[in-house]
């Protein structure tokens, strides 16, 4: 089984930065895709960003590229999420996930383990 935790979530204003953490434990040798998804109150969960396993491996949304950074620490079994000139729709409840393939893939339903989620709040 896997556990992941995620923190860092918090109020800020538009144009300011976050970097959200995504820690693992549990049987993290299974683990081979993270990614992050996103829900806003009222709207569909949706892709932002994903990393394969040694991290040399990145994709995101269009909505965030350029924006948003994912990153990992294997040796602390922890992924990143850095999040700079954040705009208030980019507002929702941040997701950390992973799964056992290969593929950096961004649909949800394709993935195992789950997080509890983290708020992001952006004020104008």
């Amino acid at each position: 089984q896997v556990q992941l935790v995620e923190s860092g979530g918090g109020l800020v204003q538009a144009g300011d930065s976050l970097r959200l953490s995504c820690a693992a434990s549990g049987s993290t040798g299974v683990i081979l895709t993270v990614a992050w998804f996103r829900q806003a109150p009222g709207k569909e969960r949706e892709f932002v960003a994903v990393i394969s396993r040694s991290g040399a491996s990145t994709s995101y949304a269009d909505s965030v590229k350029g924006r948003f950074t994912i990153s990992k620490d294997n040796v602390k079994n922890t992924v990143f999420l850095q999040m700079n000139s954040l705009k208030p729709e980019d507002t929702a409840v941040y997701y950390c996930a992973a799964r056992r393939g290969l593929l950096l893939s961004g649909r949800g339903n394709e993935y195992a383990y789950w997080g509890q989620g983290t708020q992001v709040t952006v004020s104008s």
